[in-house]
Order: structure tokens, then C-alpha cells, then sequence
């Protein structure tokens, strides 16, 4: 089966500057990957071969041994004389042309020789280049940190360790975890995007994380001690008498890590509930109230 045009995968033009094929990259690579298409194996196809396609054109020598026929578009090499013959008749430019400086000795094997050995001495050494790669997280894991283990599309896996306050779109880099290098250029690295999950209750402004949270009519009349859920688990917190649906309160220190120390706030904004079911007893009670009768909140709305 023929490979397809690495190229054509990325939908760029073969003169694409390399800051097009990156970011063309990394838009198809968002959109495919396996963590945000779970069970769709036609996705996942997509994804090794736009990383296949990405790791042989992204990486500058490998893209200019492609250009100039000297590996397929699996990344294999082709035979020296199959390429040299390929490009001898093209019209193209390629480093066999007079104005490459090797047209004096490219009828002469030994000097065929030589230019592999050049391009051979150029490979070595070379550092593998870097993997990207998207994981989605839980709002608490951001707020708290964790330990996560990355599906990657060959079937390998990465565990990523998660930092406390980690902000949506920040890149993680594990040194080492990227593509093979060649010689002993080594590993280059993977860099991992954050994404966050909504979460049902909790919000992040800034280093503050904010969560609305009902109370019942007898805790917001009479006030008490109630606990209260944040993202590294649940608090005691006194609701003073009187409080009202609206009534902010804080805890201290129980927000997002800070950069230079420290934590942000939670601010809990109260809501008052009634029971789901009528309950004659405090149906007797308010209308027996008399100051319930005249009480008017609404005073100062316009009408």
C-alpha cells in the first residue's frame, strides 16, 4: 500500500515554512486526539498518522531527506542509487544541480560516496523532537494536584504528575519522553497541554474559587456551624443569624496555590432552599407572623 504524502496529511504545501507545518500540526492534533474522541478508532488512526507525518517533515533533516528523496514517506531509506537516479532527472532543484557545489564529482562513485558520509555525519547526534500531546484534567485535580497516566496513540502510556494551581492551556514538559534522536542525540521531550474540565459547582476567578451553596431556612434565620465542600475537602464554617440567598462569606486560604506563595480564598455564596414538600408547620407559623405580613423587600425596586 502506498504511504501518503506527509504534506498532503498536514494539508500544507511542500514549501510551507515550518512554522505553518507546526501549526497545522497542532490544529489537526487537538481536534484528533485520542483523550478527546474516546472509542473512535478512526480518530486515532488519524492522529498516528498525522504524528507520523508531523515527525518526518516537522524535523528539519528529516524533511530536507524526504525533499531530496532520500527516505519514502514512511521515513525508511530508499536505495542510493534509486534516489540519486530520481533526482538526477527531475527538474526540481535538489543538491545534485550545478549550483549545490557537488555537480564536479557526481558522476564519480567516490564522490557519491562522500556526500552520504556528509549527510551521515549530519544525522548523528541529532536530538529527537519534541511530542505534543493535550490531557484533560478534573477542576479539583487543578486545584489540588494529582497523578495522571496519558493514553498515547501507539498504545505507550506517560504519567504525568499534575502541580497544585495549574491554569487551562498551560504546557507540562516531560524531558526525555519525546521522539528517539539519532546517534547519541537522545529523547526530545513531550510537552503537555492542560485542559480543565468544567466542574458542577466550583468556579476559579484569579487564585479565588467560588461555589454556591444552599442552606436551609432554619441556618440562615437561626445561623450555625455547616460544612462546606472545597476542592482538598470539606471545612466547618459558621453562617451568621440573618444571613440571606446572596450573602458572601469567605474561607481564607482555601482557594488556588499561588505562584509566589500561598493560597487564594473560596467565597461561598449562600442560598436559601425551601423543603421540596409543604410543611404545614411553618406554613401555620408565617401566617400567624405578623411583621412577615409587613415587611416589604421589594421597597426599594422601582415599579
Amino acid at each position: 500500500m502506498q504511504q501518503r504524502d506527509p504534506y498532503e496529511i498536514l494539508g500544507v504545501a511542500p514549501t510551507a515554512p515550518a512554522e505553518e507545518i507546526q501549526k497545522a500540526y497542532r490544529k489537526l492534533a487537538k481536534k484528533l486526539h485520542p483523550d478527546l474522541n474516546p472509542g473512535n478508532a478512526e480518530a486515532e488512526e488519524k492522529f498516528k498518522e498525522i504524528a507520523s507525518a508531523y515527525g518526518l517533515v516537522g524535523d528539519a533533516e528529516k524533511r530536507k531527506k524526504f525533499d531530496n528523496g532520500e527516505i519514502d514517506a514512511g521515513g525508511a531509506e530508499r536505495p542510493p542509487h534509486s534516489y540519486y537516479k530520481d533526482y538526477a532527472s527531475s527538474e526540481r532543484d535538489h543538491p545534485y544541480a550545478d549550483n549545490s557545489g557537488f555537480a564536479d564529482f557526481m558522476d564519480s562513485e567516490d564522490g557519491f560516496a562522500e556526500l552520504l558520509r556528509r549527510s551521515a555525519r549530519a544525522q548523528a547526534n541529532r536530538r529527537g523532537h519534541d511530542l505534543e500531546f493535550r490531557l484533560p484534567i478534573e477542576f479539583i485535580d487543578s486545584i489540588a494536584g494529582a497523578n495522571k497516566r496519558l493514553t498515547l496513540p501507539d498504545g505507550g502510556t506517560l504519567d504525568v504528575t499534575i502541580p497544585p494551581g495549574i491554569v487551562e492551556g498551560q504546557v507540562l514538559r516531560l524531558r526525555g519522553k519525546g521522539a528517539p534522536g539519532s546517534g547519541k542525540g537522545g529523547f526530545g521531550d513531550a510537552l503537555i497541554e492542560v485542559e480543565i474540565k468544567p466542574d458542577r459547582f466550583f468556579t476559579r476567578e484569579g487564585d479565588d474559587i467560588h461555589l454556591e451553596l444552599p442552606v436551609t431556612l432554619t441556618e440562615a434565620v437561626l445561623g450555625g456551624r455547616i460544612k462546606v465542600p472545597t476542592p482538598t475537602g470539606a471545612v466547618t464554617m459558621a453562617v451568621p443569624k440573618g444571613s440571606n440567598t446572596g450573602t458572601v462569606l469567605r474561607l481564607r486560604g482555601k482557594g488556588a496555590p499561588r505562584h509566589a506563595g500561598g493560597h487564594g480564598d473560596q467565597l461561598v455564596k449562600l442560598k436559601v432552599i425551601l423543603p421540596k414538600e409543604p410543611d404545614p408547620e411553618l406554613e401555620a407559623f408565617v401566617s400567624g407572623w405578623e411583621n412577615g405580613k409587613t415587611y416589604n423587600p421589594r421597597e426599594e425596586v422601582a415599579t
